[in-house]
């Protein structure tokens, strides 16, 4: 066996699969995306106790006043709001437990006043609230709802950023999936066109071998050709322009071994096919499609017009076969032309944004009619 047969074969040991690539690089940019490391919560606290320190010294223009207090407060901010976010609210909120909720937040707060109150009196200033016009040495009403109220507001921003961070890690993993999941489809669609050159070659091989014909190792080769762009190009988004087209000229070979003189194949191609890039395994879906409800069907002569043109970024793909009588006579045309070109539509809708393609597809005087504009 030809050497490069055997490379095709093994295709395993060349490169790995795109799928189990593409579910690495998933897993791995999901799982760092917008997380919250310990490095993020040293910066966010450091960096609001020094801005609410200067903020107190300002405030109270006592500079070392507003560090102790904040050293004693700033302890208390981070276990309430710690508290919350990853015990009170996965365990209540996400459960709608919500008066429990709200009955373990109220009484989180009387604790830290408690302990804020008793700390501040006896390691600070008897008077524990400075900024009041009166001396407030007691546990009083006012000062109770007022450093309650300071405290909701500091859980409260510290929950929105977690909240906040949570719903973009989700929303990328959500994303992340979407990609994956249209990676996939397109995969699986282009997967539903290779079993149609395999079967047709393969026949044909067959009966080469069968007859000793001097043809059979040109057809193995062709097909060792087919394969390579099967195994390796089709796994890419894009691939080049020329590579399909030659693709389809390897295709069309193959089926003019299988029908001689019965057939006739005539292909133009103009225009730069240089840095054109298409997604892979397009356009010989509607070379595939003439060949299998054309020139399949059909007991006389057959015709097949192959029209590629280059103009700017803009690839006009026109391809038409004659419409065989046997199927006039037994069965109604179909628009669709079978799943193929179900396949194709539906890869065309995933792979290019409306604007970049135009697929027009209709029979005209016995010939049917594939006309693709697509931007390349």
């Amino acid at each position: 066996m030809p050497n490069v047969i055997k490379n095709e074969l093994n295709p395993r040991e060349k490169q790995p699969s795109v799928n189990e690539g593409l579910y690495r690089i998933i897993k791995r940019n999901a799982s760092k995306d917008y997380d919250i490391s310990y490095v993020h919560h040293i910066i966010f606290w450091s960096i609001y106790f020094i801005f609410n320190t200067l903020r107190w010294s300002h405030i109270h223009n006592d500079l070392l006043y507003s560090i102790k207090t904040n050293l004693i407060g700033f302890p208390i901010h981070i276990a309430l709001s710690y508290f919350n976010v990853y015990y009170l609210m996965p365990k209540y909120v996400y459960n709608k437990k919500y008066f429990t909720y709200a009955m373990f937040v109220l009484g989180s707060l009387s604790i830290m006043l408690l302990v804020k109150f008793n700390l501040t009196y006896y390691f600070v200033s008897t008077n524990v609230m400075p900024e009041a016009i009166e001396v407030v040495d007691s546990l009083t009403l006012n000062y109770a709802i007022t450093t309650m109220l300071g405290e909701l507001y500091v859980v409260s921003f510290v929950t929105a950023i977690k909240i906040t961070a949570d719903w973009l890690r989700e929303t990328n993993k959500l994303h992340d999936l979407e990609k994956r999941q249209l990676t996939t489809e397109l995969k699986f669609l282009r997967s539903q066109i290779s079993p149609h050159f395999f079967f047709n070659t393969l026949n044909n091989i067959y009966s080469l071998t069968l007859e000793k014909s001097d043809k059979a190792p040109e057809v193995v080769l062709k097909l060792s050709e087919l394969m390579r762009y099967l195994l390796y190009a089709s796994n890419k988004p894009k691939q080049d322009l020329k590579k399909e087209i030659d693709c389809i000229q390897n295709y069309i070979d193959l089926e003019r071994i299988r029908f001689d003189d019965s057939l006739v194949v005539n292909m133009n191609i103009s225009g730069n096919l240089e840095n054109k890039k298409i997604s892979p395994m397009m356009l010989i879906t509607f070379i595939e499609n003439c060949f299998k409800h054309g020139a399949n069907q059909s007991l006389g002569k057959m015709y097949i017009n192959v029209n590629i043109m280059i103009e700017d970024d803009v690839l006009l793909f026109k391809v038409s076969n004659t419409i065989p009588k046997k199927r006039k006579k037994d069965k109604p045309s179909s628009k669709n032309g079978g799943i193929g070109l179900s396949n194709v539509k539906k890869r065309l809708e995933l792979a290019y944004a409306k604007n970049d393609y135009d697929l027009q597809i209709y029979e005209k005087d016995n010939v049917f009619h594939v006309e693709l504009k697509i931007k390349v």
